[in-house]
């Protein structure tokens, strides 16, 4: 999961620079060069003071956060989309402490139901056998192929060549020139591979891709609503998301971002930092990891996007020294968990897709998926 480092809280650096600001106005400077070979007493009443200050700094920042849960759902989720706006100047970084703070409060208030709320299914080992009873066949999830672009990526490569054929017999060039329109072709692609990595002509193709087909369109929304989805479920707060590589270009200003969804997710950052992943947490990223292939599998029969993420994963399990029959169960289970969970709410993954293709913020999405949990079960 994609992720950025965790900020203090606007308002909380706020105070604290004021509050410190006034302790070193008030410090007794005369009576510390007075007393020089006996500093301790001021500066551990100025260290107290801090501590002081720092505790109300944080209270006061408790008491905006609780305030903000007692809200109704809509006005608080407003404020989660302030929360979740890039930094100034720090584009993809969010006060994302803050943020997680109003939907553990929504959640502690029974505001929100859906928070970290999942019923999901018992964690043990399942065989292929038992996936294949819940109608789940693995392998056109779990090997992502995407044919759809690469069709498109053939079909743009024949028109390229035919269009620099049209224009060689249209304008009688010579062998030299049309060999020279060949070769700088190629060294477009291939200075896009060592500058960009190939990012640009990423960029190009996926555009061409959302454009030239609604089927590759339907993909992507349908494939980042379920990582959307399955995170909050089970409590990873979602933070941005893009669902094409121009986008990604516009928010973030680089070539090799594609569409995909970011997390406020430091706290499983730390655990990866620290060399101790608890068990719930790596539950959690699995699932996640695994929605977007899932989705598609419901939804289209096959995955085709998602490789990287397949990827990731696998790289996270052998890092964790995981047997093979370990990661086995750890990926059975979640691809049980999370296909279960995909069923169990199609209804509000379909209107979340279709809002994340209308441009809807985070907190937008989150008030559809919490409405369709409180909609009344037929």
């Amino acid at each position: 999961m994609p992720s950025y480092r965790s900020l203090p809280s606007t308002a909380n650096t706020y105070l604290y620079s004021r509050f410190v600001s006034e302790i070193e106005r008030m410090a007794p400077r005369a009576s510390i060069s007075r007393f020089r070979y006996a500093p301790s007493v001021p500066n551990n009443n100025l260290q107290m003071r801090r501590n002081r200050l720092r505790t109300r700094a944080a209270t006061t920042e408790t008491d905006k956060i609780n305030h903000q849960a007692s809200l109704n759902i809509e006005k608080a989720l407003e404020y989660l989309d302030e929360y979740l706006k890039p930094l100034e100047g720090k584009p993809g970084v969010a006060d994302e402490n803050s943020a997680v703070a109003l939907m553990e409060a929504l959640t502690e208030a029974g505001t929100s139901r859906g928070f970290g709320g999942a019923r999901q299914v018992p964690k043990k080992s399942y065989s292929l056998e038992e996936l294949r009873i819940n109608k789940i066949r693995p392998e056109r999830l779990l090997s992502p192929e995407d044919k759809t672009l690469n069709k498109i990526s053939d079909r743009l490569s024949l028109a390229l060549a035919a269009g620099i054929g049209a224009l060689a017999y249209g304008e009688h060039w010579s062998l030299s020139q049309f060999i020279g329109a060949a070769a700088a072709v190629a060294f477009g692609v291939v200075a896009d591979q060592v500058a960009a990595r190939g990012g640009v002509g990423a960029l190009l193709l996926d555009t061409a891709g959302r454009t030239l087909s609604a089927e590759y369109r339907d993909r992507v929304s349908a494939h980042e609503a379920g990582h959307f989805l399955i995170a909050y479920l089970v409590g990873i707060l979602p933070q941005a998301y893009t669902l094409s590589a121009l986008e990604a270009f516009r928010r973030y200003g680089a070539f090799n971002v594609q569409a995909g969804t970011l997390f406020c997710d430091s706290a499983f950052q730390k655990e990866i930092a620290s060399g101790r992943l608890s068990s719930g947490s790596l539950d959690k990223y699995t699932c996640v990891a695994l929605a977007g292939v899932a989705t598609e599998y419901l939804q289209f029969g096959v995955a085709e996007g998602g490789i990287g993420d397949v990827q990731q994963l696998d790289g996270l399990l052998k890092a964790l020294k995981f047997t093979q029959a370990k990661a086995d169960d750890e990926i059975r289970w979640a691809v049980l968990n999370t296909v279960t969970l995909l069923r169990r709410h199609e209804d509000i993954h379909r209107k979340l897709a279709e809002a994340m293709l209308r441009g809807a913020s985070v907190g937008e999405g989150i008030l559809i998926i919490e409405r369709g949990l409180a909609a009344p079960e037929d």
